[in-house]
């Protein structure tokens, strides 16, 4: 779930679209959040595709585990507590943490809100 936008990157849902919509019936207004895009390598958009998060992040903690690389490169925890840090990802989501649709939006903008104030602060 890079943050490096590239020819092969592209916008994903953290919560994607399909599940929010069959599982929740949530409008496009609700699905559509800033808090639920993330950029993604395209293979790791695709294989991902519709799984709810905790599928996916399950398959990615095993991934970080030394497990089966299903989502890009990254095969151990740190980097991808990384990743989902500089991604303002909740990182107990790799544990197995998540959050029901609307805490995880609250989280997340808490997040990148934290991540543009350090930012401002650092000039």
């Amino acid at each position: 779930m890079s943050s490096d936008a590239s020819p092969t990157t592209r916008r994903r849902f953290v919560y994607p679209k399909k599940h929010l919509k069959d599982a929740l019936g949530l409008s496009r207004g609700r699905y559509n959040q800033i808090g639920n895009f993330v950029l993604a390598q395209s293979e790791i958009n695709i294989g991902i595709g519709a799984k709810p998060p905790a599928a996916y992040f399950a398959e990615l903690a095993e991934q970080a585990d030394g497990g089966a690389k299903k989502y890009g490169g990254m095969d151990n925890a740190p980097e991808m507590q990384e990743n989902l840090h500089m991604s303002c990802l909740p990182e107990a989501m790799l544990q197995g943490e998540i959050p029901e649709y609307e805490d995880f939006l609250e989280r997340r903008r808490r997040l990148m809100g934290l991540k543009i104030k350090s930012w401002f602060e650092s000039l």
